[in-house]
């Protein structure tokens, strides 16, 4: 008796299951052929906000969690002790350039007197040549009448008259070169006193180095003043807010964390033995498990260049740190593979620290990426 022969209706379902086993077994050989790994992670920057001076909050316009803008304010510590110490310094300034300002005027009465005292000099210098050319008129009369004398010419008394001329003539100049010689000193002391003014006031205009500080005291308390509000460096999530309406803030210690929605990127931590296959460029796609039906397409940027060992870190009593393994298992290290992105899907929403599985298509480094890729396998996620 021959065998029933199978209907088209059997053949067709047959054939049916047949593609569909095959489409399967593509499409999980298509993730398995190419480095994935479960153990993805979103990443972004996180800023630390740290305020830079010290004081009581008074304002804080946001609550955790919130969105904000760069720029936007976070909160404000009391400023009036900053605002004292403006006034304070703004105060020192003024005392400053008004020193600073008497002391220019020294210097240049200073300056004023030492030129009284050059043409004084010029004078007594004249008054001198003057005086030494009388004493040299006189000196030659001096010496014609003693000369006449012994020829019977002159009298004696016109000789004595002579020498009386003679001598007040040397203590003329005498008398001449000594008021020259006063004029010099006084000058030379006026020098020194311009000198001292000139070291007391400093150098001239914004070189001054008493007015450079005073400024830079006031620009300094300016910048703690501005300072006390605290505004977002960028645009992002308040996280971890723990501050609070009349707490007090402190120098150089976060008060919250700022996520910032610019940077975001994902972390592969990829097997070793997957990073050969692995190159800047190739397409890259992430499933989150928060989306798993929604694929994020981007790119590797590039792979860690190194991750830290635990065995041979010190431990207690200064000794090395190893931990017990099995020698017939060999575990792979786990690797960081930066993956890049420019768009997300439609209602798709980063937390940073949340996981999912990331798939790189080897060898697509250059490629346009037109070829879509569907989300990992549910077995795979």
């Amino acid at each position: 008796m021959s065998a029933p022969r199978k209907t088209p209706r059997g053949l067709l379902t047959g054939a049916v299951i047949l593609v569909v086993a095959a489409g399967l077994t593509w499409y999980y050989w298509d993730y398995l052929t190419n480095p994935w790994t479960r153990n993805g992670q979103v990443m972004a920057q996180v800023v630390q906000i740290t305020p830079r001076v010290t004081g009581p909050v008074v304002e804080m316009p946001i609550v955790d969690n919130q969105f904000v803008k760069k720029g936007d304010l976070l909160f404000r510590i009391d400023p009036r002790t900053y605002e004292s110490t403006l006034a304070g310094m703004e105060g020192l300034l003024a005392e400053t350039i008004d020193e600073i300002e008497a002391l220019t005027a020294q210097v240049d009465a200073t300056a004023a007197t030492i030129e009284q005292y050059d043409a004084a000099i010029r004078r007594a210098e004249q008054k001198v040549i003057g005086k030494q050319a009388r004493l040299v008129d006189v000196q030659a009369e001096l010496k014609r009448y003693s000369r006449l004398v012994k020829e019977g010419a002159a009298s004696q008394e016109r000789v004595d008259q002579a020498v009386a001329d003679v001598l007040d003539a040397e203590a003329i100049v005498d008398a001449s070169q000594a008021e020259l010689l006063a004029a010099q000193a006084k000058k030379l002391q006026a020098e020194a006193d311009l000198a001292r003014d000139i070291a007391n006031r400093g150098a001239e205009g914004e070189a001054n180095a008493r007015l450079r500080t005073a400024k830079a005291r006031v620009h300094s308390a300016h910048l703690a003043l501005e300072f006390t509000e605290v505004r977002a460096p960028v645009d992002g999530y308040v996280t971890n807010l723990n501050l609070e309406l009349g707490d007090h803030a402190t120098a150089n210690k976060a008060a919250l964390a700022l996520v910032d929605v610019n940077s975001y990127w994902f972390y592969g931590f990829f097997k070793e033995s997957l990073l050969r296959d692995i190159n800047p460029g190739d397409r890259a796609l992430v499933t989150l498990m928060s989306y798993p039906d929604r694929p994020i397409e981007g790119w590797v940027e590039g792979t860690g260049w190194g991750v830290w060992q635990k065995d041979g870190s010190t431990a207690q009593e200064l000794l090395p740190q190893v931990s017990a393994t099995f020698e017939w298992i060999r575990l792979a290290q786990r690797v960081p593979v930066r993956i890049e992105f420019e768009t997300l899907p439609e209602g798709v929403e980063l937390v940073v620290g949340t996981t999912g599985t990331v798939l790189v298509l080897a060898g697509t480094s250059g490629s346009d990426g037109a070829a879509a890729v569907p989300a990992a396998p549910r077995a795979l996620q």
